[in-house]
C-alpha cells in the first residue's frame, strides 16, 4: 500500500511542483505571460507534437481507437452534463465547455509521462490533440456560430501534426543534429505549460467556488463515465483504457 501512495506521489508531485512555483512567481512578480504562452502554442508545443510523432512509428490501427474513444469522451461529456445545466438554470456556454475540454496539454501530457513512461507520451499526444480539435471547431461553435473550422490549419500545432504522421509513416528520417534540436526545444513545452498553469491560477474568482467545484466533481466523473461506456461497447486493450482512464479524469 505505501508503495502505490509513494507511486502516485512521484507521478503528480512534479505536476503540482512545477504548477506551484508557477503560482509563487506570478504572485510575487506578476509576469504578464501572454507572449511566453503565444510562444508555447506556436513553437515549442509544435516541435513536442512533431518529435513525439516522428520518434517512433506512428501506430495507425491503435490511435485511431484511441482517437474515436477520446472524441466520445469529450463529446460524450457534454451530453451526459447537459440535462444538469439545463436544471440548475447554468449558463450553458460558460459552463459546458470547460467541462467538455479538460487539461490535457498542460496536467494531461506530464501526468501521462510520469504515470507510464515515454512510451505513452504519443498516446497523450494523440488524446491531446484530438481534444484540441474538438474545442477549435465544435467548442467554438458553441460560443460563436460563426466560427470557420477550417482556420485549424493556419495553426502551427495541426500543421506539425500533420508533417509528423507523415514523416512517421513513410519513416522519414531526420539528420541528427536537426532530431536533437527538435527533441531539445520541445521538451520546453510541457514544463512551460504547468508553470503558466501556475500563474493562471491567480486569476480564480473564488466567489464562484461552489460552481466550480460542482465542475470539479461532475466533469472527470462524466469523463470516466463515458470511457467506461465506450470500453464496454468497443473493449480497448489494458493499456489503452488505462492511458483513456487517465485522459477522461482530467479536470
Amino acid at each position: 500500500m505505501l508503495d502505490l501512495v509513494l507511486r502516485i506521489f512521484g507521478i503528480i508531485f512534479p505536476v503540482f511542483a512545477c504548477a506551484g512555483i508557477g503560482a509563487a512567481y506570478g504572485y510575487h512578480f506578476r509576469p504578464t505571460m501572454k507572449v511566453i504562452n503565444q510562444l508555447n502554442m506556436d513553437v515549442f508545443t509544435p516541435l513536442l507534437v512533431f518529435w513525439v510523432l516522428v520518434d517512433k512509428p506512428f501506430d495507425w490501427q491503435t490511435y485511431s481507437t484511441l482517437s474515436l474513444a477520446g472524441g466520445v469522451v469529450v463529446l460524450g461529456s457534454g451530453l451526459v452534463l447537459l440535462p444538469m445545466v439545463w436544471l440548475l438554470n447554468i449558463n450553458l456556454k460558460t459552463f459546458l465547455p470547460p467541462m467538455m475540454f479538460n487539461n490535457s496539454g498542460n496536467m494531461g501530457l506530464p501526468l501521462m509521462l510520469f504515470a507510464f513512461g515515454e512510451e505513452a507520451l504519443q498516446a497523450g499526444v494523440v488524446l491531446f490533440l484530438v481534444e484540441m480539435i474538438l474545442h477549435f471547431t465544435i467548442g467554438l461553435l458553441m460560443l460563436d456560430h460563426q466560427t470557420r473550422p477550417w482556420t485549424l490549419l493556419k495553426m502551427p500545432m495541426i500543421q506539425a501534426t500533420i508533417l509528423g504522421v507523415v514523416f512517421s509513416t513513410f519513416q522519414i528520417g531526420l539528420p541528427a543534429p536537426i532530431a536533437n534540436t527538435v527533441k531539445l526545444m520541445g521538451q520546453v513545452a510541457i514544463p512551460l505549460m504547468l508553470f503558466s498553469l501556475g500563474v493562471r491560477l491567480l486569476d480564480i474568482n473564488w466567489r464562484d467556488w461552489k460552481l466550480g467545484t460542482l465542475g470539479a466533481i461532475t466533469g472527470p466523473a462524466a469523463g470516466v463515465g463515458c470511457a467506461l461506456i465506450f470500453n464496454y461497447f468497443m473493449p480497448l486493450e489494458s493499456q489503452q483504457l488505462a492511458w483513456l482512464l487517465l485522459f477522461a479524469a482530467l479536470p
